[in-house]
């Protein structure tokens, strides 16, 4: 079969590898249809991922219908239309056992850790595949990973109905934390240097959009909110200066969530924190969102179509990463077929 391989840092290729045969019980072999190209895709073709082994097969935005089940599969039918779940867990250590397996000791990611979907088949194991209405289209199906995304960060910062949101970055990411915030009935505000990615938020739901280019981001949350500052803080940049940026935002008795990797310090007083007395938290991955983001988009209170910019088959991986490289300030999210 053809997959998606990064052979070393800088090297892509279409490359033939076998294809899955079922092992376990619990395997299900799934005929890909969607992928979508992550900003951790990139990071693997750059070298900039420490936890990948090359050469890896990429993907973990994987939707596809069901080819072969295992003979203890229950929970899901040949012919069934799935989205992926891409982590693998022990189910044993201390964040498992308090529910948190998204960062568990021995996590393993799809696409990072192990082979991905950029493939035209990939075997799972029946956990890690959730079934999808067929109402919702394969594509919509891909993208229910990401959008789980923004389900953790406003599951992480106990979004209620009402309260201002703060989304630093419209990215891929700020969006999909934009779109859950706003099912949750927030007020949401969201800044980015890029005045076209701005525009496009203002299109789906943004109620407020900021360009720090034309003002001081802290006084316009302060004028926006008679100076109560932003109930709820997401940092979808990662900076050091944006961490340190939604921590002097947050409003009293608020909470910043941070989505970032970069492992360089800001300098934070703990003034801020104690002051306002803050809640600071991370969000990786997500916990256990899968079941709940799918039903949203069944019922249409989620719309996964708003995350794509551009779709290619897969033959144009090429360009697809060329259009990344180049022109990032273009696209929010690059769906391939198969």
């Amino acid at each position: 079969m053809k997959a998606i391989q990064v052979e070393k840092p800088g090297q892509l290729d279409i490359v033939e590898v076998n294809k899955p045969v079922l092992e376990d019980a619990h395997d299900v072999i799934v005929h890909v249809k969607n992928v979508g190209i992550c900003g951790s895709d990139v990071h693997i073709y750059h070298g900039s991922n420490p936890f990948t082994v090359y050469p890896r097969i990429i993907g973990h935005e994987v939707s596809g219908i069901v080819e072969e089940i295992g003979e203890a599969v229950t929970s899901l039918q040949v012919g069934d239309l799935v989205a992926l779940e891409p982590i693998v867990y022990c189910g044993e250590c201390y964040a498992c056992r308090k529910g948190q397996p998204n960062v568990c000791e021995s996590l393993e990611v799809f696409g990072v850790h192990r082979d991905g979907g950029m493939s035209e088949w990939l075997k799972a194991g029946e956990k890690n595949w959730h079934k999808v209405s067929n109402q919702v289209s394969e594509e919509a199906a891909a993208l229910i990973e990401p959008l789980t995304i923004g389900a953790q960060a406003t599951f992480r910062g106990e979004v209620k109905e009402g309260e201002t949101v703060f989304i630093i970055g419209a990215g891929p990411t700020g969006i999909a934390c934009l779109l859950l915030a706003k099912e949750r009935g927030a007020k949401v505000f969201i800044s980015d240097f890029n005045q076209t990615r701005l525009d496009y938020a203002a299109s789906i739901g943004a109620d407020v959009t900021i360009q720090p280019k034309e003002v001081e981001v802290a006084d316009e949350i302060a004028r926006l909110t008679d100076g109560e500052l932003a109930n709820v803080v997401i940092d979808a940049v990662g900076l050091p200066q944006t961490f340190q940026q939604a921590v002097e935002i947050a409003s009293i008795a608020g909470t910043v969530v941070t989505l970032g990797f970069n492992e360089n310090p800001s300098s934070i007083p703990s003034l801020l924190l104690t002051k306002k007395e803050l809640k600071v938290v991370g969000s990786r991955l997500q916990t256990h969102q899968f079941k709940g983001v799918i039903e949203k988009v069944e019922n249409g209170n989620l719309d996964p179509s708003q995350i794509v910019s551009h779709r290619y088959p897969m033959e144009q991986i090429k360009d697809a990463f060329e259009l990344l490289e180049n022109n990032p300030e273009e696209v929010r999210k690059i769906v391939l077929t198969f």
